[in-house]
């Protein structure tokens, strides 16, 4: 594999795990029965803070991937 294909891969795996760590924090899921137990839990609050760095994440990824 050349050196495009491999970052293309990596670019499209990480996509799948920004869009998967986006969905979990996501704001919207507030309301939901499972995420008002989790909001007691002390990792979950620490996470659910980082929600907007992970759509950085996502961004540059999906413009890698794009790009290439």
């Amino acid at each position: 594999m050349t050196l495009g294909f491999t970052i293309l891969f990596i670019a499209g795996i990480t996509n799948i795990l920004f869009l998967l760590l986006v969905f979990f924090s996501c704001r919207c899921m507030g309301g939901s029965k499972i995420t008002q137990r989790l909001f007691s839990k002390e990792w979950y609050t620490r996470f659910y803070a980082k929600h907007c760095y992970f759509w950085y994440g996502f961004f540059i990824s999906v413009l890698t991937h794009t790009i290439l």
